[in-house]
C-alpha cells in the first residue's frame, strides 16, 4: 500500500492512500475534515480541493504555497 503525507502551507493536513481508482484522503487537520474519506482520481485533484477549502475558510488571506506529497 502506498501512502503519502499531504502538506498545505508547510503543515501536514492528512495522508493520501493509493487505492483502486485513485487516492483516498484521510484528514489529520480539522480545517480539512470535510475532505476526509473522499476518493480523488489523481493527486492533483486533492491539491485543487485543498485550495478551495482553504479559500472558503480564510477568504481574506491569500492562498500561498502548494500542497506537497512525501512518500513514506
Amino acid at each position: 500500500m502506498k501512502r503519502f503525507a499531504v502538506e498545505y502551507e508547510h503543515r501536514t493536513v492528512g495522508i493520501a492512500v493509493r487505492v483502486p481508482g485513485g487516492f483516498m484522503f484521510c484528514a489529520s487537520d480539522d480545517d480539512f475534515q470535510e475532505m476526509d474519506g473522499r476518493l480523488f482520481p489523481r493527486a492533483r485533484s486533492i491539491e485543487r480541493q485543498l485550495k478551495k477549502v482553504a479559500m472558503r475558510q480564510r477568504p481574506a488571506r491569500p492562498v500561498r504555497g502548494r500542497p506537497s506529497f512525501a512518500c513514506h
